[in-house]
């Protein structure tokens, strides 16, 4: 998803977040539990975006029906290198209905989840704010 991608890589997390549907479900690649709603998945992008450094979009795929779209990326969290996809499926509008990433190495996961954890009171805090 060629507006996604832009917007991520320019840091436009407002842009980000209006190409999310109300409904949309984030999946993390470190917790069980999906996130339903544009608010909490908008606020976990945002401290993601604040805890990955030297992200960058490598390969960008797409299904042919046009709703389904991967981005392989590389980023580092720390010490750990780590490569990672973001699946994306649309809805009917053309909003993100779906989001799920992957990241490796377990090393990598682990150090991300820790970040991540660190940041989850402010996570929970902002998106109460904006639901």
């Amino acid at each position: 998803m060629r507006a996604f991608r832009k917007a991520v890589e320019a840091g436009n997390m407002d842009a980000v977040e209006a190409l999310l549907a109300e409904d949309v479900v984030f999946t993390s690649p470190v917790v069980f539990k999906p996130y339903p709603g544009k608010a909490i998945t908008a606020a976990i992008l945002r401290a993601v975006s604040q805890v990955f450094e030297d992200f960058r979009y490598e390969r960008e795929l797409a299904g042919a029906d046009g709703r389904d779209h991967a981005l392989v990326f590389a980023a580092r969290v720390g010490d750990r290198e780590l490569s990672g996809c973001d699946f994306i499926h649309l809805d009917e509008d053309g909003l993100i209905d779906e989001l799920t990433v992957m990241v490796r190495p377990l090393s990598a996961a682990q150090a991300l989840a820790a970040a991540m954890g660190a940041q989850f009171d402010r996570i929970e805090k902002e998106a109460q704010a904006r639901a």
